[in-house]
């Protein structure tokens, strides 16, 4: 496996253990409303990064576009859950429009892994 994916697998893994931490925290803290979806979208997109870069490493998705949906995935759920974990522990947002930002970029990410598993590879 080259450095790019092995990175985003290592990324997966990050996202997966803040989402625990983060539903721990939002089972165990007072008025922890924000950290569920936050929990919620790392753990799911932890596990949709990994299967996209599985996929892309079998040639079930083009290469290349299923690693820039993988990292889309990534960064989106960053600003997503960082932009909802900012305003619960800080009260501060991450910047203006950080969550909206990374849920476009997640719907923008799951769309173009659609468009590269019915795109017909060439040769």
């Amino acid at each position: 496996m080259s450095r790019w994916p092995r990175i985003l697998v290592a990324c997966a893994g990050l996202m997966g253990a803040a989402g625990v931490a983060l539903a721990a925290l939002a089972a165990h803290a007072a008025d922890a409303s924000r950290l569920g979806p936050a929990s919620n979208m790392l753990l799911f997109h932890a596990s949709a990064v990994l299967a996209t870069v599985a996929l892309a490493g079998r040639g079930a998705v083009h290469g290349r576009v299923g690693l820039i949906s993988a990292t889309g995935f990534v960064v989106a759920s960053v600003l997503f859950a960082g932009d909802l974990a900012m305003r619960h522990f800080t009260g501060e947002r991450l910047f203006p429009f950080a969550a909206p930002i990374g849920g476009n970029l997640l719907i923008v990410s799951w769309l173009s892994i659609t468009v590269c598993a019915l795109w017909p590879r060439r040769g």
